[in-house]
């Protein structure tokens, strides 16, 4: 982003002055900064509209979210947004670039990676915390941002769309995988079931658990609250759950071509559901804790189904960095779908 531009924003929710301005955090998606004004510091960030077509509803969604968590007793509090200069939540430059402002939480930080279960642990029971703190606001008021985001049957249907007209050679190098998803194609009809808002209600979700996404005191090392909001939406309970289980119950990322080395961490699997059925507490319906360890399965089957359509239409979504990286990230998600679903019919 060029340093006028930058600089035209931060004032426009500041005011003129002499500014600082610093580089903020590690996101793949927008471009944020730390703004300060004399002793006013500020979160500014210009939003990713490439991808949040919508940035009203962004700022929509939060706005709802911190008002209602502002008027609750005891509940977990979220910067809060600032306005603009000329009271808009949101403001666009000459470019049409939008920007937005957040309070700057002093004395933070958010840890890269959990290195360890008892981060797993604390990471997982803070994001279900958040669901739970949700839970009298109406999931339906808010904006669903991305839709289908989580939605299996979706994917599923874009696997089949992407079999059916995928690039012929890749068609060939990747007709065992393909067998595998559609193997398993019961695990879709199970997510369907899912359709069924009393035994398993529409919640607010956070959609992107990870431990760089929450804020911990500097101080005391305790959790202040889970921050980019952004696909926070209506979803089911299975999304965030699943996605901690997908991200931090593996032994390698998403991109390891080292298949042998795959595992599930048993100790980081045990974490992650402990943290998140103190963090959701009583709001649990009984089919959803009967159903739980279906959450990791189907994030993980969702993922290798997004990966291989992807590699099947020519890497159109997900950026990649040599040829075959999107099948082999498919691969990748096959092969912890295969060792998840062994650790599981092993009793866990």
């Amino acid at each position: 982003m060029k340093t006028a531009l930058v600089e035209k924003a931060a004032k426009a929710f500041l005011g003129p002055g002499k500014l600082t301005i610093e580089s903020l955090g590690n996101g793949l998606i927008h471009q944020t900064y730390k703004v300060g004004l004399s002793e006013k510091i500020i979160v500014l960030q210009a939003i990713n509209t490439a991808i949040f077509k919508k940035p009203e509803d962004i700022l929509y969604n939060y706005r709802e979210t911190y008002h209602y968590l502002e008027n609750q007793k005891e509940s977990i509090g979220i910067p809060a947004p600032l306005q603009a200069m000329n009271g808009q939540l949101l403001w666009k430059d000459e470019e049409n670039n939008c920007w937005r402002a957040l309070e700057f939480v002093h004395h933070s930080y958010s840890p890269l990676t959990a290195e360890n279960e008892e981060a797993a642990y604390t990471m997982s029971k803070n994001f279900a915390a958040f669901t739970r703190s949700l839970e009298g606001l109406n999931a339906k008021d808010l904006i669903e941002i991305i839709p289908d985001f989580h939605n299996l049957s979706f994917r599923y249907r874009q696997f089949e769309e992407a079999v059916a007209n995928g690039i012929p050679d890749r068609l060939m190098n990747s007709s065992h995988l393909i067998s595998s998803l559609k193997e398993r194609r019961p695990l879709v009809d199970f997510y369907e079931t899912l359709g069924d808002a009393k035994k398993y209600p529409v919640r607010l979700m956070h959609h992107d658990c990870k431990i760089s996404n929450i804020l911990f005191d500097s101080n005391t090392g305790r959790v202040i609250c889970p921050v980019d909001l952004d696909t926070l939406m209506p979803g089911k309970f299975v999304s965030d759950l699943g996605d901690m289980i997908r991200t931090m119950a593996c032994s390698e990322n998403e991109d390891s071509t080292n298949w042998e080395a795959i595992r599930i961490r048993a100790p980081f699997y045990h974490a992650i559901l402990k943290g998140y059925l103190e963090g959701i507490g009583p709001i649990l319906t009984e089919e959803e804790k009967k159903n739980i360890h279906y959450s990791g399965l189907l994030l993980v089957y969702m993922q290798a189904l997004r990966f291989l359509s992807d590699f099947l239409q020519g890497d159109k979504y997900y950026k990649t960095t040599y040829p075959d990286q999107n099948l082999n990230r498919a691969l990748n998600q096959i092969t912890l779908l295969e060792k998840l679903e062994s650790f599981l019919k092993a009793g866990y």
